[in-house]
């Protein structure tokens, strides 16, 4: 059975890949995709979403523009990260496909009560349109069937702060409203989290590209290696893997550039593999708080395990997986999907 699923993203290359990852699950059912400012601004994001669709053959899937701000603070984005638009080296067409006539929020509350108990949110950007979902639907922790967040770093240092992970730190106005509403739920039904801890431990790797080339059958061989000169660019015949390939090795320069070698952490697909396949990680209960008042501190994630705080838990947060094991999934499903994709276009 497919899993229903509304993103919620501020696409960002690793948001690019979650997405190829869930069109290309057979499990997946994306009901919608709605937009929120973080890694680029949020009229970046959606131009994003509509051209990625576009290019996968998906262009029916909504795309809604959500809150270009964050609740409190002023805007921070990450281009440095993910290239001036968001999606690196990668030039995709401009697309066609309109926006969607609702807000984000009004999307979130909408699907959500149509479908009661049926469909998972997934956030893999800053928590801003589900804090303001909220103020128009109040019951929507109830009405979701479960919620994963890919955010926070337990027991782990930031990429942001040194204590604070990028989603979080972004709003953790937001975030702390998300995690104090979410906490009405039952342990079958609490929010996944995966932070830094877990996917700071799985990492794409430039062979791994080329095998999904390989799989797309794509010619010439696709190839990242850390000799070629910066802002080298794809030749792939395949469209998919063409624009994957630029995405990719921009964000890996710069993760060779920060210290953390020639790969590119895998935060967002692994969250949205924890959004159909739970059973790819191990998880460890916790009470979640978000720290908005410390100077130093501000946005970082703080995990009760042991009760000091006298409150029920209202988390799981993902602690240990097999990173083969997804990322052999991943490699396989996307090669498959680019290479179904272009002899659908042929």
């Amino acid at each position: 059975m497919k899993q229903a699923i509304i993103m919620d993203v501020d696409t960002g290359v690793d948001d690019a890949l979650a997405l190829f990852y869930l069109l290309a699950s057979p499990e997946a059912e994306i009901l919608a995709i709605t937009c929120t400012a973080g890694n680029v601004p949020a009229h970046h994001v959606a131009r994003n979403n509509l051209a990625l669709l576009e290019l996968c053959g998906a262009s029916h899937i909504e795309v809604a523009l959500g809150s270009e701000v964050p609740l409190l603070q002023p805007l921070e984005t990450s281009e440095v990260t993910h290239g001036p638009q968001g999606m690196g080296y990668a030039e995709l067409p401009e697309p066609t496909t309109p926006l969607s006539t609702r807000h984000a929020t009004e999307v979130w509350a909408d699907i959500a009560r149509s479908r009661p108990g049926e469909v998972i949110g997934l956030v893999t950007g800053p928590l801003t349109n589900l804090a303001l979902a909220l103020r128009i639907e109040p019951d929507l922790p109830l009405l979701l069937k479960r919620l994963v967040i890919m955010g926070g770093s337990f027991n782990y240092i930031g990429n942001t702060t040194p204590t604070s992970e990028w989603n979080i730190a972004v709003d953790p106005d937001a975030a702390k409203i998300v995690f104090d509403a979410f906490s009405v739920l039952p342990p079958e039904r609490r929010p996944i989290v995966c932070g830094l801890d877990i996917t700071e431990q799985i990492d794409l790797l430039p062979e791994d590209v080329t095998r999904i080339a390989e799989i797309a059958e794509s010619s010439p061989a696709e190839l990242l290696l850390p000799e070629q000169p910066r802002g080298t660019r794809s030749t792939a015949s395949n469209d998919i893997v063409r624009h994957l390939s630029d995405a990719v090795r921009f964000y890996v320069e710069n993760q060779q550039v920060n210290g953390d070698g020639y790969s590119a952490h895998m935060h967002d697909p692994f969250a949205a593999a924890l959004a159909i396949r739970p059973e790819l990680a191990e998880y460890r209960s916790a009470t979640v708080d978000v720290e908005l008042a410390g100077s130093l501190t501000r946005g970082t994630t703080v995990a009760d395990f042991r009760g000091h705080w006298g409150r029920e838990h209202n988390v799981d947060i993902a602690t240990a997986t097999h990173p083969r094991v997804f990322l052999d999934e991943f490699v396989e499903r996307v090669g498959r999907f680019a290479r179904e994709i272009q002899g659908a276009s042929v």
